[in-house]
């Protein structure tokens, strides 16, 4: 099963950073507030970043790489993903 990796970018000017198996679908989850708390104050905007990973373990390993990046790394992130 594919993972996925991704970047919010969030009311505010804010991001949110996640994964997934279905993009689509965690997408209107946060878009309905039914996703992560974080994005019920702070409703998504778009990605802005997206990463496949072949296994849930490495999805949760480049999670907590992106996590860690300063607001500005984040803001330098480009990957547009066309959903």
């Amino acid at each position: 099963m594919t993972y996925f990796v991704y970047v919010l970018l969030c009311k505010g000017d804010s991001y949110y950073t996640g994964i997934t198996n279905d993009l689509n679908r965690r997408y209107q989850m946060h878009a309905k507030g039914t996703g992560a708390k974080y994005t019920r104050s702070y409703p998504p905007i778009r990605y802005v970043y997206t990463e496949a990973c072949s296994e849930k373990s490495a999805a949760l390993i480049r999670e907590h790489q992106l996590k860690k990046l300063s607001h500005v790394q984040k803001a330098t992130l480009s990957n547009p993903a066309s959903l």
